[in-house]
């Protein structure tokens, strides 16, 4: 079984227009694979300036250029789009530049990286979803975390935004559902990432989160990305407005 595949399970998402923010690496590269796998047209954004700057291959995607705190890269990345079917607000940081975000105007960054970005993007493409032809119609994704639930001492910027993410998706399910455009998000557990990659190397930090989560490991990409290829999928055509954890149980403990 390959990375972007699941047992017994698959998708066809053959032409249809896929945009993954941050797919460059991470849950967003995971997520990218498995609807390129499906056989979707994938768009990948990222901050640098073209996709040879990065070191992993990303030619079988179309890559465009997408700092969150620029908004003329947000009118750029959804100006460069024809036509889109489903968007994975995916891209997003904490703590940006190493920084704390107790400091009043890292707060506000860390709120407009993840949380005011994803709505511009959002509302700068909601005309081209309202047009997909995609069975169940167009989809908006976010990606939360379970900082949208706990409180975490560390990032009260981004625990803020994830939060703040979980209201915005029920309010757009309900104001976009006549343009037949589902929104839905997953919340993600403690997932392999390049923003947790320093946490995943200390037992100290990483052991507390296993011996809570019910299935006693951590989350890879592939963990999220079957969750969102089926929310986007008809076969979920009548879930909008849901935060689905995919946290191993954590949040249940």
């Amino acid at each position: 079984m390959s990375e972007t595949t699941w047992p017994n399970i698959s998708y066809d998402y053959s032409d249809i227009e896929v945009l993954v923010t941050g797919g460059s690496n991470g849950i967003g590269a995971g997520i990218a694979a498995a609807y390129a796998s499906a056989g979707a047209n994938v768009t990948i954004t990222g901050t640098r300036a073209f996709a040879d700057d990065y070191d992993q291959d990303l030619s079988a995607y179309r890559y465009l250029q997408l700092r969150l705190t620029n908004n003329q890269d947000i009118r750029g990345v959804a100006d460069a789009l024809p036509h889109l079917d489903i968007l994975i607000n995916n891209a997003g940081c904490n703590m940006p530049d190493g920084k704390s975000e107790y400091d009043p105007d890292v707060f506000e960054e860390a709120l407009r990286i993840n949380l005011s970005s994803l709505y511009r993007l959002s509302a700068a493409l909601h005309p081209k979803l309202a047009k997909s032809k995609l069975a169940g119609g167009g989809s908006v994704m976010g990606i939360a975390s379970m900082t949208s639930f706990f409180g975490n001492t560390w990032v009260p910027g981004y625990g803020a935004a994830k939060a703040g993410l979980v209201q915005l998706v029920k309010t757009l399910s309900m104001a976009w559902a006549k343009d037949n455009i589902r929104v839905n998000t997953v919340a993600a557990g403690l997932i392999e990432s390049n923003m947790t990659a320093a946490m995943l190397t200390s037992d100290e930090l990483t052991d507390p989160f296993i011996q809570r989560t019910p299935l006693a490991r951590v989350g890879t990409p592939h963990d999220i990305a079957g969750a969102v290829l089926f929310l986007t999928s008809p076969a979920a055509s009548f879930i909008t407005g849901h935060t689905l954890p995919v946290d191993g149980g954590y949040s249940i403990a």
